[in-house]
């Protein structure tokens, strides 16, 4: 397999994982909504699998782009991370709006741990063949496994407005959970400085154990 790639063939083999990730993350959001009582995803046309009605200019496009573009400049590993556009739920439409709430929320990490179980799938099959096509599928194998468990990984963390912060809000009582939902402005500024402290990378281990574990199938 290729040791070293140039900025042209690391988006070649980023942009379907990094796509499928994000998308499907959000569309499983919705998807498990609509089967607990909202539409409201459904009617804003949120359930497509066209990643342009999911495509957040900065989230998907920029921040993603000028990662891989200062990982090849630096010639190391990188660090691939991105986001789509949320998509919308309206918990009051919900069933059982607390709990179903909480479903909703796991739905999208439970979309990544399937998708890298899929992307492992490709990556063996990639290593069983020989040629250009056998490169291609290994290295995008690899890299969306390993994309989609840092994901599933991060999304369960207990920070609003990330899934795990989703279902800690519902498990609060309803006086702590108001309180708790007042600190969601400030979860993307924690976020930030947990990246730039190498803090993150000590929470995101378990991602790490997985793809290592998973890789053993390869």
């Amino acid at each position: 397999m290729p040791a070293e790639l140039s900025l042209l063939q690391l988006l070649s083999v980023a942009a379907l994982p990094l796509l499928f990730a994000i998308t499907l993350h959000e569309v499983a959001h919705g998807w498990v909504a609509l089967q607990l009582g909202d539409d409201t995803a459904k009617t804003q046309h949120r359930l497509s699998l066209n990643p342009l009605r999911h495509i957040d200019p900065i989230g998907t496009v920029l921040l993603p782009l000028g990662l891989l573009l200062i990982s090849n400049l630096l010639g190391g590993g990188f660090f691939l991370f991105g986001w789509a556009k949320p998509v919308p739920v309206n918990w009051h439409k919900l069933r059982h709006p607390r709990r179903d709430m909480a479903l909703v929320a796991l739905a999208g990490p439970t979309a990544n741990l399937l998708m890298a179980v899929g992307w492992l799938l490709i990556a063996k099959l990639g290593a069983g063949l020989d040629g250009v096509v056998a490169d291609f599928l290994w290295l995008s194998g690899t890299l969306g496994l390993g994309l989609n468990l840092v994901l599933m990984v991060l999304n369960l963390l207990p920070i609003l407005p990330l899934d795990g912060g989703r279902v800690v809000f519902t498990l609060l009582p309803a006086r702590w959970g108001q309180f708790y939902a007042q600190l969601e402005p400030y979860g993307l500024v924690l976020l930030l400085v947990l990246l730039m402290t190498d803090v993150l990378y000590y929470f995101l281990w378990p991602a790490f154990w997985l793809q290592d574990f998973f890789s053993t199938f390869i």
